[in-house]
């Protein structure tokens, strides 16, 4: 009877432990993959405290008198997003949910996003979010810190999906986050604060930050009662068919605002590449779901 039973037995030994090893193999390969991504995750976690406790000084608190001299369409901006008395903190931690949209044209596919996210226009920000579409998952961030941007994203929190950083034309483009999202803390648009502004008609203006090579502008759309309407600025991106780095129009649609701690903002966004053109792709639907100025 032994040697009857020896062939089937062995073959069955050597089954399990060959799916023992693959299953080893399995465990390991995404404990290895999981640990980047709570390394890389962490490092996002490290950029945000940094810029969470960052020594400011005392805010003023607005006044009317703030914006004497402006463009009229600047009071009438300020005038709508900033309650007399209201402290001029230029930082904002926001906490959204909405949808993104991942691909191109017709086969762009829908995920359910929530996201919480540090910004201190116009020149940092940290975003991390998860993102799901019936079984799938993704997680990571985006940010810019130190003049450094970063893009990472994986599946499962394991598999990489897009890992980009330190490089010039990344930096590059990250820097267009922060300057545009400046309307979530209407302080840093202030001139005191360092902006610019220029009317160039009833209802737009060019807001500038910065000079020479690094400046960056934002036009903005405004209504006659001073709500924010459109937004939007020249990008560099590679966010096109060729995938080529290059100048183009990047923007926003305001579909609501609210107030949160005496700042009137923008609480409902859609946000697109080819901003204005033929060529318009929304990849990004969200409502503010709370926000602290600080």
């Amino acid at each position: 009877h032994q040697g009857k039973w020896a062939t089937p037995m062995t073959s069955i030994y050597i089954g399990g432990t060959l799916l023992f090893l693959v299953v080893t193999g399995l465990v390991l390969l995404w404990t290895v993959a999981n640990a980047r991504y709570r390394t890389n995750m962490a490092k996002a976690q490290v950029a945000w405290s940094d810029i969470a406790t960052r020594e400011t000084g005392q805010p003023d608190t607005f006044t009317p008198e703030l914006v004497v001299g402006q463009p009229e369409i600047a009071k009438r901006s300020f005038n709508h997003a900033i309650a007399p008395g209201t402290r001029l903190y230029r930082r904002a931690e926001l906490t959204m949910s909405g949808e993104f949209l991942l691909g191109e044209g017709d086969a762009q596919q829908s995920y359910a996003m929530r996201a919480r996210q540090i910004l201190a226009p116009p020149h940092e920000f940290v975003w991390i979010a998860d993102m799901a579409k019936g079984p799938i998952r993704i997680s990571g961030s985006d940010g810019l810190h130190q003049s450094h941007g970063w893009t990472r994203f994986w599946m499962f929190r394991c598999a990489p999906l897009i890992q980009l950083a330190a490089t010039a034309d990344l930096d590059r483009a990250a820097a267009a986050r922060p300057a545009i999202e400046a309307i979530w803390a209407p302080a840093t648009l202030l001139p005191d604060h360092g902006a610019v502004w220029k009317q160039t008609a009833d209802d737009t203006a060019e807001v500038s930050f910065g000079t020479g090579v690094q400046a960056i502008t934002v036009t903005l759309r405004i209504g006659e009662d001073g709500a924010l309407k459109e937004i939007w600025t020249e990008r560099w991106t590679d966010a096109n068919p060729d995938k080529i780095y290059k100048i183009q129009t990047f923007g926003a649609v305001i579909e609501a605002e609210e107030q949160f701690g005496g700042f009137t903002i923008p609480s409902q966004v859609t946000v697109g590449n080819q901003f204005g053109t033929p060529d318009y792709l929304p990849f990004f639907r969200a409502k503010l779901d709370a926000v602290r100025h600080f």
